[in-house]
């Protein structure tokens, strides 16, 4: 197990086998998948499944965010559009899973480890992320962080047959390096 980032209280480490049940959990919960493109009929399988497709691909991490004094995972990242020539690449999926957790900061103490492993050891230039529109959470968290606003890519996801709008954010690795 490769673990990325952590700090007193938190472990961000690679997925497990035994995190997909977990993920499974989380992802039919609607508190956490409200601003998540999951559909509402997805399945242990679906997320088995989806893990089998990132194992080997070079382009994304699968990532699990953990208690360490619980030794319990309660979160997960998903990075996609790993590209090494231009040093960037896109946080997809961002949640904290266990209720216990969330509305409690944990976010953006985890969303900060995150981006100095990103900036510091895989020495990325550019890191983008997105949210639903409506999600004021997210928006509020992201800015505070130090993220850029670029636009809204319209339609461009699409859950449970219907499509949402993406609001674009990035950061550069000097404006985290200033903050």
């Amino acid at each position: 197990m490769e673990r990325i980032s952590e700090n007193r209280n938190f472990l961000i480490r690679e997925t497990r086998f035994r995190d997909y049940d977990w993920f499974a959990r989380w992802e039919t919960d609607p508190e956490v998948t409200e601003f998540l493109s999951f559909d509402e009929d997805r399945t242990y399988e679906d997320v088995v499944n989806e893990a089998i497709m990132f194992k080997g691909n070079d382009t994304i991490m699968d990532l699990v965010v953990e208690d360490k004094k619980k030794e319990k995972p309660i979160g997960r990242i998903i990075i996609t559009h790993i590209d090494r020539h231009s040093d960037s690449l896109d946080i997809t999926k961002f949640y904290i899973g266990s209720g216990e957790y969330r509305g409690r900061g944990i976010g953006g103490e985890i969303m900060r480890m995150l981006l100095e492993y990103l900036f510091t050891f895989m020495h990325m230039e550019r890191v983008s992320l997105d949210y639903y529109a409506g999600n004021k959470r997210a928006m509020t968290l992201y800015e505070k962080l130090g993220f850029s606003k670029e636009g809204v890519a319209r339609h461009a996801t699409k859950k449970d047959g219907r499509y949402y709008d993406l609001h674009l954010m990035s950061m550069l690795r000097t404006e985290f390096f200033a903050k």
